[in-house]
């Protein structure tokens, strides 16, 4: 399978299963549309009128060269079926906090309490939660944690014991700990900074871009804005250069769909680590995203694909997040078929210590996987979350960008289609546009390094 693309004047070819990128020309472009189904001299004769015989060949030569190699219309190395290999939980969202201090309008964890009270996590069931990701990660070395919320921070001196106990207990089983906070940073103030940034704790930071766009969103509880406050406190922290790693990452929605001015709005505060997601809501809300959008988007990917690369060229290095793949050594292929891991290699941990897949089936009882307690988990529902890998959703195997978006978002997928098996087609076509960016500019980093 292969997928053939045009980004302004530069046309790419993606050997879908061996990953291999191709830069052709016109020639090379028309030709591999008809290698597979006729002769070489079929072939030559067609476009004899256009090009000269010895072109042609010289073409013909090289794609056949490369099929050789399995770096064109390479086979699916599981058409036969794909069995996954057993896996243990390996990473744990600590929801830390189900209370927030902003009231975001886009929040899918109903500004905070995610449908139920706004509770804070206590030490114990935090510590009952790191004894359970290093018992279920088996002889993994390396496992995560990330706080999350509702904001995370209104819960510190939790985490700080945390942290504390997850560090001595892992050394102690002969692993290691990486922890991440995820925060709106209003309460970022320089004690718990300091604290970050002493215990190498990696650290997302909520920026919607603009002013304009990232008040309207992301209002206090009393309604006004946030922004001049989560900036002040963004550029603190990312200017001391947090050795655990940042990421300043917005939501754009309907209301600001040239969302690219938000991510250079980042870039001009400094920033290089930046993520900007796609909304998800509801059809009925005035800032969702339709699929009567898409060109829009797309046009506005590209847009911002070619301010990076103009950047770029003047030196300035900015990391898109979804445009950031790596074709050589990037995930491993179990990886890329199963995608997160959600429900049985990551879960989200509720305050009271319930698991769930990932933080956004959080309060759905059918969803709940056990307790950090308990012995007993549902495997029928880690089995289902296993199984969920592309070979098994609904398109999947069929498509070229299977091997980067893994089949795309679960929680995605059985809120707009109630089934975890059918991916949320919005999402399916926003990633390929994405992946068509990355990989253009994948494309041209090459021909920048050869310069």
């Amino acid at each position: 399978m292969i997928h053939k693309f045009e980004f302004d004047d530069t046309k790419l070819v993606l050997d879908v299963h061996s990953g291999a990128l191709h830069q052709v020309d016109d020639l090379t472009w028309e030709v591999l549309d008809e290698c597979q189904q006729h002769s070489r001299e079929e072939i030559i004769n067609r476009y004899s009128a256009r090009y000269k015989p010895e072109e042609v060949e010289a073409v013909l030569d090289e794609i056949y060269q490369l099929i050789e190699q399995g770096l064109l219309f390479s086979a699916d190395p599981f058409e036969n079926g794909y069995n996954p290999q057993p896996s243990v939980v390996k990473a744990l969202c600590l929801h830390i906090a189900h209370d927030c201090n902003l009231r975001c309008r886009y929040c899918f964890a109903g500004q905070g309490p995610f449908g139920g009270d706004r509770s804070l996590m206590s030490f114990e069931i935090g510590r009952a939660a790191i004894d359970f990701l290093l018992k279920q990660s088996a002889g993994r070395k390396h496992v995560e944690v990330d706080f999350f919320g509702g904001e995370p921070l209104l819960n510190f001196s939790v985490v700080k014991q945390l942290v504390e106990y997850g560090r001595e207990k892992a050394a102690a089983a002969g692993k290691v700990i990486k922890f991440t906070l995820t925060t709106n940073a209003v309460l970022l103030d320089e004690k718990v900074e300091q604290y970050l940034l002493d215990n190498n704790i990696s650290v997302v930071l909520s920026l919607d871009g603009r002013q304009k766009v990232h008040d309207k969103m992301r209002p206090t509880p009393r309604g006004s804005g946030s922004y001049q406050r989560v900036l002040k406190n963004i550029k603190r922290i990312v200017s001391k250069n947090p050795p655990g790693g940042y990421y300043v990452r917005g939501t754009y929605t309907r209301h600001n769909m040239d969302f690219s001015q938000d991510v250079l709005h980042m870039v001009d505060q400094g920033f290089v680590e930046v993520s900007v997601e796609p909304v998800i809501a509801a059809p009925e809300d005035d800032f969702a995203l339709r699929m009567e959008d898409v060109a829009r988007l797309k046009e506005e990917y590209r847009k911002l694909t070619r301010e990076i690369l103009r950047l770029k060229r003047q030196g300035r290095e900015i990391n898109f997040f979804h445009f950031n793949i790596d074709l050589q050594g990037g995930p491993c292929l179990a990886k890329r078929l199963s995608g997160c891991g959600a429900g049985h290699e990551y879960m989200a941990v509720t305050p009271d210590g319930y698991l769930y897949p990932c933080h956004q089936f959080v309060g759905r009882p059918e969803f709940q996987i056990g307790h950090v307690s308990e012995e007993n988990l549902n495997r029928n529902i880690m089995q289902k979350f296993k199984s969920a890998h592309i070979y098994n959703k609904e398109g999947c195997a069929q498509c070229w960008a299977k091997y980067h978006c893994s089949g795309g978002c679960h929680a995605n997928a059985h809120l707009f289609n109630n089934d975890i098996l059918v991916p949320h087609q919005l999402g399916c076509e926003l990633a390929k546009i994405r992946l068509e960016c990355a990989l253009y500019l994948q494309a041209k980093w090459h021909e920048l390094d050869g310069q």
